[in-house]
Parts: structure tokens; sequence; C-alpha cells
């Protein structure tokens, strides 16, 4: 007897619905939708671009956005560099209370163990802050670590009419105090419907340490994913993930 991919798919999905009710119950829950395109121009090069919208405080209001993307080079098969930038506003009681400009680096390392693909990605921040509400500019530095991963479940590599599971955990660390300053924890699931378009569901919790206190968000997560490959590059479809 064959495996039921879309019985699985209905379990996980009775599950988030679970974890959401349970969050409302405990706490606020929060979106976070994200758009995003990939072009591939040659096996080695790739250009990225990223929206974000994320309603953190209200579920049904939306107070955060993000346009952003960048510039990859495939140094081997299983390393990539990326430099990016991108610009990004916070929103109080509909009215905006800070925007930011960063610019960044990036090193991913890929690992593979059979269907099971893992990526360590590594990325230094530089970022700008302007507070519209009190005119002032300030800068800092952050530095990230995530360990990701995806896993298709009906075929051995993420390609056309896949269903997959992915994963990960981030931490992010700063010069200033609290040092230690955001962790990120995701699960989800998702489909890839052709070689050009993805779409990916899920759950993820994210703390947030201050000096004047710690705060949790719950995120409910979906994104598609449009992906534009001029190569003839058989390696599996690379699915962005919660940035």
């Amino acid at each position: 007897m064959g495996f039921d991919y879309i019985c699985a798919v209905k379990k996980l999905i009775l599950v988030f619905i679970f974890i959401g009710s349970f969050v409302f119950g405990q706490d606020h829950l929060s979106g976070f939708n994200m758009m995003s395109f990939t072009y591939k121009a040659t096996p080695k090069w790739m250009a990225y671009m990223e929206l974000q919208t994320r309603a953190r405080r209200d579920y049904t209001v939306i107070d955060y956005y993000e346009t952003k993307g960048g510039i990859g080079y495939n140094i081997t098969k299983n390393n990539q560099a990326f430099v990016g930038l991108g610009r990004y506003g916070t929103y109080e009681k509909m009215k905006i209370s800070q925007e930011e400009f960063r610019l960044w680096l990036q090193y991913t390392f890929t690992q593979r163990f059979g269907r099971l693909k893992l990526d360590h990605r590594g990325r230094a921040e530089h970022r700008f802050f302007y507070a519209s509400q009190t005119g002032e500019h300030t800068e800092a530095n952050r530095f990230r670590y995530r360990l990701s991963g995806t896993l298709p479940i009906n075929k051995d590599k993420v390609q056309e009419e896949t269903f997959f599971v992915n994963a990960f955990e981030e931490l992010f660390f700063g010069s200033r105090e609290p040092n230690f300053k955001r962790n990120r924890t995701f699960a989800g699931f998702g489909y890839q419907f052709n070689h050009t378009l993805s779409a990916t569901t899920g759950y993820m919790f994210q703390r947030e340490f201050s000096t004047k206190g710690n705060d949790n968000f719950h995120f409910l997560y979906f994104s598609l994913n449009f992906t534009i490959d001029g190569t003839d590059d058989e390696k599996d479809i690379v699915i962005p993930m919660v940035d």
C-alpha cells in the first residue's frame, strides 16, 4: 500500500489549527506573509527579491513590511555567497514609527543526507535606523546563524508536484546588550506546483530579548515563491524560508 500524501497533509493542517487555537488562548496570534522571486541566470549566478508583511500585535492589522533583495554566487555545489540590501518599516498605531535600511553579507553551506537537505546559513548585517517620530538616526550590527532542513515527501528531491516539510532554528546576536537578541523556531509544509511556483505554510515561534523584558510572538506563516530558471540545472528547486 502506498503512502497517502493527501491524508498526511490534512493531518498537518489539523496540527497547525490546533497550535493556532492553543496559542490564541494563551497569547496573541501574529501573521507573517511573504512573496519571493528567484531568477537563476546561470548555474553560478542568481538574483533574489522578497516582499513581506507582518501583523505582529494583531493578526488582522499589518504593522511591519520588508522589501529586500540581492545577488548570490554558487562558489561550489554546496557553498554560496550572497550580498543583499533592504528597506524595512515598523508601524505603531497606524503610523510609521521606525524605518530601516539594511546591508548584509551571507554565506550558506549545504549538506545532504538522502532526501534531507540541511543548510547552515551565516549572515552579518549592518543596520541604519531612523525614528520617524523623534528624528533620531542610529546604527547597529547584527549576526545571525540559521540551521534549516527541507525534506521532500513523495519524491527524491523538490521538483514539480512535490510535497515537502521544512523546519529551522535561527539565532540572532548583536554587539550591544543583550548580546543574544532573538531566536526563531519554525515548522511547516508546502507544495511545489511546477518549476515556477511553490507555496509554504507553517508556524513560527519568535522570542525577542531586551533589557526591558522579553517579548514572544506566535506567527502563522504563508508564502508564495516564484522561480525563473534560465539554466538547464537539474538540481532540486530551492524553497525560500521565513527570513
